[in-house]
């Protein structure tokens, strides 16, 4: 299979399914059928909501619900062979992961911009709604304890076995640690020019875009901050502690909208490499299909479910149902805006998924195979480097492209601080409350968002010190156990409202078996390697979070099936 015909098919099926498939929601749910004004309007308040403009808000929710994602994800289900990668994510993207964003936005704003959670309550239970908070908050903070752990390694200096700081060995990380910190100070500039001086858009922008291609090229030669890795998690838990409080106009929106230039860059670099190399997908290296169950040393994996579990930023995920619900919906200008910002840049996605699966082939024609850093910005830059006159500046763009991507590890990690803010605030509202209502009492500390912020900052940053990798292997099953949860809420929510909701049926089901029967795979792994005995905190760990996960996976069903077929809305 050439890679420029396998790319050009999948846009093709993308873009149609945004035309026909995305209109076609749009009535079935009544999209923008009375103009209402949508809760950034209503609720306004200066700090979380706040209109924002479509490109900008579509800047804030494609950078967050990308992030590093949609590329480990296909580099690691690559084992199965390109041709299972590419059918889910376009069938997951289309049917599901659009499907399941989108809907998570519009339920969210239908509901004044409060979470999943609070949609499960006004439609489930209290009771359902709690269960399903606690799971997402726990979640969210073994999001940001990983990813937290990442940036930090990422900027940290590296030392000897004598513990003195190798310099040249650090430069890479010294640069960019330097780029984001700079990328931080031109956001807050951004803001303020856009949302406190009027500037133009077009005009900021233009200037933003200059701004960050400057930063760059000082940061990769100006890097004087050699901090080690503990130090930068202290550093990176002061940052997020203040960006989830703060203003979104003066960090979240400018930050995330700059950002997102640089995703659509790299999706630009990677599609010229594709069209001015356009290799062959050697059989060899990369087969179309590997079999369903594939021994890659670790032992045997099959494809049902880890493909369904692995692939998930690039087909469905349930990370992307917090962020529509939590800070999308809460920015959204009007709900016309839903369609392109959620099914649109859930399919956007899935693009860059399939041109992950592009790199993937040629780096292993290439040689880069140490990681998925090396392999997607190796591959990447080796083909546009095969395009004639180009060959110098594949060193160049291998080191953006890790910036790159290194970059939208910062842009998850807050984005997910925020909302486990606005999670563990929500746990203690009753249906139809917000923060504001809570006027005394131990509640009205309990839903202050300084208070819920360094609760999640302190637990995220000590997880993520001392050993969130022990039970990381649960995230894939849990973040598709909370799509199914997503889907769920929302076809209950579009049940009682008289709307056709049948189109989330069977991907709810689908994706509940996924998590369960993945969830029992690895409590079978987890209870061999106890067994085999030498086995630490983490496999116990494992094991217990895996049943509850089970057991709070089938009451939530129960609760939803219940309601799905006309039975009393519990209490």
């Amino acid at each position: 299979m050439n890679t420029l015909v396998l790319v050009l098919i999948c846009v093709a099926v993308l873009a149609c399914g945004y035309l026909f498939y995305g209109r076609w929601l749009c009535k079935q749910w009544g999209v923008g059928e009375n103009n209402e004004a949508t809760p950034a309007h209503t609720m306004e308040d200066g700090v979380d909501y706040v209109p924002a403009k479509a490109p900008v808000l579509m800047g804030h929710h494609f950078s967050s619900i990308a992030g590093a994602g949609p590329i480990t994800g296909p580099i690691g289900a690559a084992m199965f062979g390109w041709l299972p990668v590419t059918l889910w994510v376009l069938v997951g993207g289309i049917f599901f992961g659009g499907v399941h964003d989108f809907g998570a936005l519009f339920a969210s704003v239908r509901h004044n911009g409060q979470s999943i959670g609070e949609v499960i309550s006004a439609n489930m239970s209290r009771r359902a709604k709690r269960l399903f908070i606690i799971f997402a908050y726990l979640t969210l903070i073994l999001v940001v304890a990983a990813f937290a752990s990442i940036v930090a390694s990422t900027f940290g200096a590296k030392y000897d076995e004598a513990g003195v700081l190798d310099v040249a060995g650090s430069a890479s990380n010294a640069s960019v640690a330097m780029v984001s910190l700079l990328f931080i100070l031109i956001a807050i500039v951004f803001g303020f020019a856009v949302y406190r001086r009027n500037a133009s858009m077009a005009t900021s922008t233009i200037l933003g875009i200059v701004a960050i291609i400057a930063i760059m090229a000082i940061g990769m030669n100006f890097h004087p901050l050699y901090f080690s890795t503990k130090t930068w998690m202290i550093v990176v838990g002061v940052y997020i502690a203040i960006a989830s409080v703060a203003p979104v106009w003066i960090l979240l929106q400018p930050r995330d909208y700059l950002s997102s230039f640089l995703l659509y860059a790299m999706l630009f670099v990677a599609f010229v490499g594709v069209v001015g190399a356009h290799p062959n997908i050697d059989p060899e290296l990369f087969p179309a299909f590997a079999g369903f169950a594939v021994d890659n040393g670790n032992g045997i994996q099959y494809l049902f479910p880890i493909l369904f579990t692995t692939v998930a930023c690039g087909a469905i995920s349930g990370f992307h149902s917090l962020v529509s619900s939590g800070t999308t919906s809460k920015q959204l200008d009007k709900e016309t805006d839903a369609k392109p910002i959620a099914y649109g840049g859930m399919l956007l996605e899935c693009v860059l998924a399939i041109l992950t699966l592009c790199a993937i082939a040629y780096a292993r024609q290439t040689g880069h195979t140490a990681g998925a850093t090396d392999i997607f910005a190796g591959g990447i830059a080796a083909m546009v480097a095969a395009i004639p006159g180009l060959a110098g500046l594949e060193n160049i763009l291998y080191t953006l492209l890790i910036l790159t991507y290194s970059a939208f590890c910062l842009t998850s990690l807050d984005t997910a601080t925020r909302l486990a803010r606005f999670m563990f605030q929500e746990f203690w509202l009753e249906p139809g409350q917000t923060a504001k209502d809570v006027k005394e009492g131990w509640k009205k500390i309990a839903v202050n968002p300084y208070f819920a912020t360094i609760i999640t900052v302190v637990l995220g940053i000590l997880l993520g010190m001392t050993g969130y990798s022990k039970i990381w292997g649960l995230f894939g099953a849990a973040n598709q156990l909370l799509a199914g949860l997503g889907l769920l809420a929302v076809a209950t929510w579009l049940g009682n409202a008289g709307k056709n909701n049948k189109m989330f049926l069977f991907p709810m089901a689908f994706m509940m078996v996924v998590t369960i029967c993945s969830l029992i795979l690895t409590v079978k792994n987890q209870l061999g390697m106890i067994t085999a005995g030498g086995a630490d905190w983490g496999p116990y760990a494992q094991v217990i979070l895996a049943v509850l996960l089970i057991v709070l996976a089938v009451i939530l069903v129960i609760e939803g099936v219940q309601t799905l077929f006309g039975k009393k809305k519990a209490a």
